[in-house]
Parts: structure tokens; sequence; C-alpha cells
């Protein structure tokens, strides 16, 4: 028969360890509101704020379990319970090499606070806004309606590129115009276009600049500041091109195409009679 020797426990040791527990519970609670108001109060995201406050609530709650195990426990000392967490701990690490991975790239990405739920960001071939983040992952809703759940792993270790990270972004267009026209009076044409334009940014000005030259064409590249949101973008592109062209017409400015015109000589004309007669057409 087996026998198991357990440390003699009082029921005044179990009432006060329990106390302990319930004392951490409560104490669990306040830390986390704290934390999470101290954060939010400091600028940080609700996200990193909500997570932070949950790790608080779990250290205070072990610190009270560890307590009541002691107190209803005399005998066993907080060293050796200490030691065997570390034991189980290390086990658990390496079973769970991927997901205490992806839970301390999240810490570290929520602590550094450089993007956060609501933002736009560009991450591998995924495009769309943060709608979530935890401590092992984070979901994107992309630009088409998709929901991409990413490891924080991923987004601690590869480039991300935060649309809305500043208020503006800048935006280039290109077109053709033909090398024939007054190529100033054009920029001048297409800049005025722009400042008209409600969705394009006054400061930084737009401006239309001379980037290339092709055969029979002259290539400018219009830039404009907006808003920085995928939508803004791609509303003020669509009204620029629009306004753009509208004033080329409206001020007699020629658009082109490098399309090269060859016209035939003597022989060619007489290559192909020679082929009609060949093969006349029915």
């Amino acid at each position: 028969m087996i026998t198991v020797d357990l440390p003699p426990v009082t029921w005044a040791g179990a009432g006060l360890g329990l106390s302990a527990v319930a004392a951490g519970v409560v104490l669990s609670l306040i830390a986390r509101f704290a934390v999470r108001h101290l954060l939010l109060w400091r600028g940080r995201g609700p996200a990193s704020a909500a997570v932070f406050g949950r790790l608080a609530a779990w250290l205070v709650v072990a610190v009270g379990i560890l307590a009541g195990l002691t107190i209803m426990f005399p005998s066993v000392k907080p060293v050796d319970i200490l030691g065997g967490v570390g034991v189980v701990s290390i086990a658990a690490g390496i079973a769970f090499q991927t997901v205490l991975g992806n839970m301390f790239a999240g810490i570290v990405l929520l602590a550094r606070d450089r993007f956060r739920v609501g933002d736009q960001v560009s991450v591998g071939d995924h495009r769309g806004t943060i709608v979530s983040m935890g401590l092992t992952s984070s979901a994107i809703r992309t630009f088409d309606g998709r929901l991409v759940l990413i490891p924080n792993a991923v987004l601690h270790s590869q480039m991300v590129t935060v649309q809305t990270g500043f208020e503006q972004v800048r935006t280039s267009v290109g077109l053709d115009v033909d090398d024939a026209t007054d190529l100033r009076r054009a920029c001048q044409v297409a800049e005025q276009a722009m400042l008209d334009e409600p969705l394009v940014m006054d400061t930084p000005a737009p401006r239309a600049l001379l980037t290339e030259i092709g055969t029979t064409t002259v290539h400018i590249e219009l830039r404009f500041w907006s808003g920085a949101t995928q939508l803004e973008t791609r509303e003020a592109t669509h009204e620029v091109i629009a306004r753009v062209l509208a004033a080329f017409r409206e001020h007699g400015v020629p658009t082109g195409s490098d399309v090269i015109v060859i016209e035939p000589g003597t022989r060619f004309e007489r290559i192909l009679t020679q082929d009609e007669a060949r093969n006349p057409r029915a």
C-alpha cells in the first residue's frame, strides 16, 4: 500500500491560506484596473494596456497562490515551490517553444507600441487593418474583407509597413505629354489642377516634375499628399487623374504615347504592289 506523507494542515492554516489566495485574486483585479488605466493615461494603445493589465493580474494571482501554499503548509519553503515551478517552466518551454516564442514577441511588440488596433499595415503579401492584438497572434482584416491571423513572431521578425503611421502620405501618378508642347506650362496646369482638388493637401504643395524623355513624349510625375488610409489615397489618385486630364483638355495640352509612325517608301510600295499582283483579292 502506497502512503503519501503530506505536511500537516490545520483548519486555521487552511483558512489563512485560502484568505491569502482570495486576497491575491482581489488585488489582481485592482492591479489589472490600475495598470490598464495608467498605460492609457500614458498614451499607450488599448490592446497594449489590456494585455499588460492581464499580465499584472496573473503575476499578483501567482504571488497570492504562493503565499497561500506557504501559509497552509508551513514546512514547505517558498524556495522549494519556486524550484518546482522552475522545473515545470523548463519542461513547458521545451514542449511549447513556438507558443512561448509568439508570447514573448507579443510582449515586445505591445511594449514598443509602434502600431495599434486600427492601423493599416502591410506584412509580406498581406495588407489590411489591424482588428486585434494578443499575446500570441494579431488579426488583420485585409482590404478585400478577409481575416488573416499572423503570429506575433512573424510581426516581430519581418518588415512591417505602417501605412497610417503618419497623418499624410505622398502618392505619385505618371502621365506622358507630347514633347512638342510647352512643358513648363503643362507642369503649371497640372499643379494648379491638383491644388484645386479638396482631397489633396495644400502643404506640402503638389508638384509636377519632368522625369523621363521618350521617343515623342516626355513623362511627367504628379506628386501629391493626401490622407494616409488606403481609401483616401485611392480616392485622391482618382480625382487627381480626372482633374489633370480635364485641365489638359481645357488648356490644349496634348497627351501622347510613344507610337512611332513609319511612312512607307517607294521600295516598300513597289513590293506591296507586286505582292497584290501575285495574290489578288477575291
